[in-house]
C-alpha cells in the first residue's frame, strides 16, 4: 500500500510541484495520473521510490517511511519497484537479454559484474520475463535492431525481472505510434491482473488511461482534483483537470475534495 499524507514536493527555484496531496493506493491497483504538462505527474510517481525528496508530509510504501530513507535502505527498498521510462534507457549495443539482466546487478558481487557472469537462473529469469512482454524472440537481438514499442517491452521485461511489487511508469507510451501504445498498454494490464502488482502510469493520452486503468488520478497545479474509476469520468470532469472549470459555471476550481 502506498500512502501520501499532506505530502508537498517544493523544489530549490520554489515551483510547488505537490500541494497537500493525499492519496492511498492499494497493493493491485492500476492508476493512471492525468494532468497538464507541469501539473505534478511526474513529480508525484518520482517521490514514491525516492527520486524526488518531499519537503512536507509523510509518504509510506508498506508501512515503510520513504523519506527517511537513506544508503543501503533506500537501495534496499528501490529493488521492490520497478521504473519505466519514456525513454527506454536500454544499452542498444548489447542484446535484449543482457539489457534484461542488468536487473541483477544489484544483487551481484562486484567479480562477477566487472566480467558479466550471470547464474542460470538469472539468464532464466531474464528469458521468462521477455516471454512474459511477448518478445521472447528477440532475445539475442541487439537492442538498436528493434522497434520503439519492442525497445519498451525490453525495458518492462527489465523491470520484471527485478520481481518488484510496485511498478511506475513515466509516459511510456509518449513516443510511440498510436497503435503501439496501445499493444504496450495492454502488456502493463495483462502484468496488473496476472502478478497483482501495482501499476501507476503518468499518461497525457486520455483514451489510453482510460481504456486500460482502473483508477483516474488527476493533479492539477500540484494539487488532486479527480480521484476515481475510470468508469465515472465524465467531459465535466475533465473540464475540471485540464481547463479548471466548475462544470456549468465561469468559475475556476482549484481542487475537487
Amino acid at each position: 500500500m502506498i500512502i501520501f499524507d499532506n505530502v508537498s514536493k517544493v523544489y530549490p527555484n520554489g515551483v510547488k510541484g505537490l500541494d497537500e496531496v493525499s492519496l492511498t493506493i492499494e497493493q493491485g491497483e492500476f492508476v493512471a495520473i492525468i494532468g497538464l504538462s507541469g501539473a505534478g505527474k511526474s513529480t508525484l510517481i518520482r517521490c514514491i521510490n525516492k527520486m524526488h525528496d518531499i519537503t512536507s508530509g509523510t509518504l509510506s510504501v508498506d508501512e515503510i517511511s520513504v523519506h527517511s530513507l537513506t544508503g543501503k535502505a533506500l537501495r534496499r527498498f528501490r529493488r521492490r519497484i520497478g521504473m519505466v521510462f519514456q525513454s527506454f534507457n536500454l544499452v542498444t549495443r548489447t542484446t535484449v537479454i543482457r539489457n534484461v539482466l542488468t536487473a541483477k546487478v544489484p544483487d551481484m558481487p562486484f567479480w562477477r559484474v566487472l566480467l558479466g557472469l550471470y547464474t542460470k537462473a538469472d539468464k532464466v529469469s531474464a528469458l521468462e520475463a521477455l516471454d512474459k512482454v511477448g518478445i521472447l524472440d528477440k532475445a539475442y537481438t541487439r537492442a538498436d535492431q528493434l522497434s520503439g514499442g519492442q525497445q519498451q517491452r525490453v525495458a518492462l521485461a527489465r523491470t520484471l525481472a527485478q520481481d518488484p511489487s510496485i511498478i511506475l511508469a513515466d509516459e511510456p507510451v509518449a513516443a510511440l505510434d498510436p497503435v503501439t501504445a496501445r499493444q504496450v498498454m495492454g502488456d502493463f494490464r495483462r502484468i496488473n491482473e496476472d502478478l497483482n502488482i501495482s501499476i501507476l502510469i503518468n499518461i497525457h493520452h486520455v483514451e489510453l488511461a482510460l481504456d486500460y486503468a482502473d483508477r483516474v488520478v488527476g493533479i492539477r497545479a500540484g494539487r488532486i482534483v479527480y480521484d476515481g474509476s475510470t468508469t465515472d469520468v465524465t467531459p465535466e470532469i475533465l473540464d475540471v483537470i485540464y481547463q479548471g472549470k466548475i462544470p456549468g459555471s465561469e468559475a475556476e476550481l482549484e481542487v475537487v475534495e
